[in-house]
């Protein structure tokens, strides 16, 4: 893998047909309180030193007790919104991409949907963990291509304060709440999302998985005192399944665009583990300047990540009109997923 920073010459090619799907509009939303390391070392066996070393982490952000996923779902979305100068009437469909739902039913897209007014919308969830932000714009963008719909608002949103284990030095140190979204449209001839690859393999689902609360095991006073209903991982085989899958997909999506790493002028990757994003980038041939990092100050925020990293690095001039950007994720399932867009 070349470490060349020169851009090759050869264009970027697209294997969709239909309209051309566009990002017109980013929008994040982040509680205001913030958990240090050193709030942690207070609650749990763990010190700064061992949540950095091993995570690259430093703080996240926490809900209040009375505010929900869809909450912060729909505060992202009206700041895409305003962004992209899109009224509630003008959205067609909501899809929300999240494993914190309100409640299991209704969906949390339509209690989104009625807090922001926006009546016309049809709304639904999805549920692919950390890569249910790029699954949620990969359907978003079929409907708009299709010519079905033509402003649909994907949003990424999670409360996982709620069921992270604050016991497990191990896990509850990763996870914080947060949300973020983007409104999709058609603006013109030439394509903005060039491909999406996604892929899933449900014979590992068993090292990151949370095992009560649905019907397999239904809440029970026996469920919660097994402490059932907060997440389980098995660290080390997220870690290599994540690296690999991770690689593979972005490698995938270049592939199909006719693209080098070297073309790419921003990639936004799932904020997870530190080590997980520099052994992409290693493998990848990626300079560290071309990759987006803000896990050190929210953690891992699964559907959220990349949304809010999305919104973030766009609004910093991280990238400009017309530059090529890479997003890959990887989550539950286990699923991944990555994308290729020109801005």
């Amino acid at each position: 893998m070349t470490n060349s920073n020169k851009p090759n010459l050869r264009s970027p090619r697209s294997p969709r047909s239909g309209r051309p799907v566009h990002i017109v509009g980013t929008g994040s939303y982040l509680p205001d309180r913030i958990l240090t390391n050193a709030d942690l070392e207070k609650m749990v066996d763990t010190t700064d030193e061992w949540i950095t070393s091993r995570s690259g982490i430093k703080e996240r952000r926490i809900a209040p007790d009375w505010m929900c996923t869809s909450d912060m779902g729909t505060e992202a979305a009206r700041r895409a919104m305003e962004q992209a100068g899109v009224r509630e009437d003008e959205i067609d469909l909501i899809i929300c991409a999240t494993i914190t739902p309100d409640m299991p039913l209704p969906n949390t897209a339509c209690l989104i949907q009625h807090k922001l007014g926006a009546k016309r919308a049809a709304a639904f969830d999805i549920e692919a963990a950390c890569s249910g932000f790029l699954y949620g714009m990969e359907i978003g963008q079929q409907f708009i291509t299709s010519g079905t719909y033509n402003t649909v608002l994907v949003i990424g949103a999670e409360k996982l304060s709620t069921i992270v284990d604050w016991q497990d030095r191990g896990t509850c140190v990763l996870f914080g709440d947060g949300a973020g979204a983007v409104v999709l449209r058609s603006r013109g001839p030439e394509r903005g999302i060039l491909t999406t690859c996604m892929g899933a393999d449900g014979s590992k689902g068993d090292i990151l998985f949370m095992p009560a609360g649905g019907a397999k095991f239904p809440a029970s006073k026996e469920s919660v005192s097994a402490r059932m209903h907060v997440i389980k991982m098995e660290g080390k085989e997220v870690f290599k399944s994540a690296v690999i899958a991770m690689q593979t997909a972005a490698e995938e999506a270049l592939k199909k665009c006719n693209l080098t790493i070297n073309d790419i002028k921003c990639i936004i990757p799932h904020q997870a583990n530190l080590r997980i994003i520099d052994a992409i980038a290693a493998r990848l041939g990626a300079p560290k300047e071309k990759v987006y990092i803000n896990l050190h100050r929210y953690g891992n925020v699964s559907a959220a990540s990349v949304a809010i990293a999305l919104d973030e690095a766009a609004r910093e001039g991280r990238f400009q009109r017309g530059d090529l950007i890479l997003l890959v994720v990887f989550g539950s399932g286990l699923t991944w997923a990555s994308c290729v867009i020109r801005w």
